[in-house]
């Protein structure tokens, strides 16, 4: 039997993702290594776990969970020796079923000092247990600032002392904060356990002091050994700094899994949940539904069917502004609403040709509107991103795309429900803000291995910065000859092309993950589940900007 040319593309499609996901799933493996073997091999030696296999004893087992920025610091400090996962490991998981966000140091990389991103890292990880209110468990491991950044990651506002500000302000939200000191806490790290509403402390291995033995022998004349100064028995039994003395990391994790387990109910947010239904069609279609090729066309409708609990879904407006899909559904059970940007050409009520992944006028028009009915009805939000930009061009211009871009970035930044960003292809320009870019405050943003963050495609950024660069050499007066031209072309395109990857946003935590699209389902439920601990601080009000 003939293959027809749609099951072909199909095939295509979804070889070419499973290329992708096979290359996610090999580095993240490499991640997962931390500072290598070698290192892991020191740690055990010394009696003590990883913070990968910390995480693991202290998750319910087989139970789902969501690492935030494992691609945190990706490429980056090669001239220090790199710093895999940013140096410490952030998961969204549960303890006796109880969701909590666990923040563990790696030791294996740089002795678990902080880089510029540990430091965004670990402010991200506060950033999702403020917003969501939910338990944060510090498994602490750490030499400190890394010393010869300290310019990048000491003085400014969102640098390492944002943390123990950050460790206050939870304090007086009443969000639980359980600390455990498992290896070094020196300088101003120090503090963290100590604001944190409960410490622990592990035998032999777990010290906590301002100064260390060097350093006060330098600055006071003062013999004394690290342990005496601020280990397990001084802490526990002569200064009171913390609250429990155990034997070793297994005890240690097993202490606060019982801590977490008698944590009572607070007050939730009221998102409606039925009992969850799988969708009629297979999460893995979406790897032969998404085009290879980014210029082909598709329709986001069967990504959601993918998606949303028994295929189902209630279209909003479904024949106004149609580069815009929004409606209603549920996920996991849990009601949604659904902004997703439509890649097939369409007409609109003029008859008018309209480019699929472009906002118009009718588009924004429609999501303003969509966005406002779920922050009435106390819904949360989910975006699903494959957008080049707002459309350009005099009659767009004269119809006021600006105003009507305005009232749709407008309505989603005042959204007083949560928010997810899932950026399944391109997101350009003042498209990413409009659909909930990083600067808007998703709950949670991740992006499919497809996934491009950028102003603009790396072929139309790189001619635009070639007519700058050819028109400035020839103002000097060199002669430019079509192949010098093609290969300053290609020099700034590959540039471009570098940073537009999903892997440099992750890097430096523009998106909190790069996922399996078949592991959306699990991470919005994750999410809205997490957002359920907390009702919005205020009423949705649009401001200046009325829709």
């Amino acid at each position: 039997m003939a293959i027809s040319q749609k099951e072909l593309e199909f095939n295509m499609n979804e070889d070419l993702m499973r290329q992708k996901i096979s290359r996610l799933e090999s580095e993240l493996s490499k991640i997962y290594e931390g500072g290598g073997k070698k290192r892991i091999e020191k740690l055990h030696e010394k009696g003590k776990l990883t913070a990968r296999e910390r995480i693991d004893l202290l998750l319910d087992p087989k139970s789902e969970r969501v690492e935030i920025a494992a691609f945190a610091g990706y490429g980056m400090y090669e001239e220090h020796g790199g710093c895999p996962s940013g140096g410490v490991v952030v998961v969204i998981g549960y303890i006796h079923g109880k969701q909590c966000i666990v923040v563990a140091n790696d030791a294996t990389v740089k002795a678990g000092a902080w880089f510029p991103i540990t430091g965004k890292k670990n402010l991200r990880a506060q950033e999702i247990a403020m917003e969501n209110k939910i338990p944060i468990i510090y498994l602490v491991d750490s030499a400190g600032v890394y010393l010869p950044m300290q310019d990048e990651i000491f003085p400014d506002k969102e640098h390492f002392g944002r943390i123990f500000r950050n460790n206050a302000i939870m304090s007086s939200m009443g969000i639980v904060q359980i600390a455990a000191v498992m290896g070094s806490c020196v300088a101003g790290g120090a503090y963290l356990p100590i604001m944190s509403d409960e410490s622990l402390i592990v035998n032999k291995t777990g010290t906590i002091f301002l100064a260390g033995s060097y350093l006060v022998k330098a600055a006071i004349g003062e013999s004394i050994d690290n342990e005496t100064l601020g280990g397990a028995t001084t802490h526990t039994q002569i200064s009171g700094v913390c609250d429990y003395n155990v034997e070793n990391d297994q005890e240690c994790l097993e202490t606060i899994r019982g801590l977490v387990s008698k944590i009572g109910k607070k007050e939730e947010a009221g998102f409606d949940r039925q009992p969850s239904v799988e969708p009629k069609r297979p999460a893995k279609d979406i790897y032969g539904i998404l085009p290879s090729d980014r210029s082909k066309p598709y329709s986001v409708r069967d990504i959601i069917s993918c998606i949303v609990d028994d295929s189902e879904f209630t279209e909003y407006k479904q024949d106004y502004g149609k580069t815009i899909v929004c409606a209603y559904a549920r996920i996991d059970g849990w009601s949604v609403g659904i902004v997703a940007n439509q890649r097939e050409m369409v007409k609109n009520a003029k008859n008018e040709m309209q480019f699929g992944g472009v906002i118009y006028s009718d588009s924004a028009d429609k999501a303003s509107r969509f966005i406002m009915n779920c922050n009435q009805k106390n819904i949360p939000l989910v975006f699903l991103t494959d957008v080049t930009g707002f459309m350009v061009g005099s009659k767009s211009e004269h119809g006021g795309i600006i105003k009507d871009g305005a009232k749709m970035v407008n309505a989603m930044a005042n959204s007083v429900v949560p928010k997810f960003s899932i950026i399944m292809g391109n997101s350009y320009g003042a498209g990413n803000y409009a659909m909930c870019g990083k600067a808007y405050d998703p709950r949670l943003i991740v992006g499919w291995p497809t996934a491009e963050i950028a102003v603009m495609s790396g072929a139309a950024a790189a001619k635009t910065l070639l007519q700058i660069e050819v028109a400035s050499m020839q103002a000097k007066g060199e002669e430019i000859t079509p192949e010098r031209e093609k290969e300053l072309y290609d020099k700034i395109k590959d540039r471009y092309d570098s940073q537009i990857s999903p892997y440099y946003a992750a890097s430096r935590l523009w998106i909190d993950a790069i996922i399996n699209p078949a592991d959306t389902r699990k991470v919005i439920s994750m999410g809205i589940e997490m957002a359920n601990h907390k009702k919005a601080d205020k009423a949705y009000n649009v401001g200046v900007i009325q829709v």
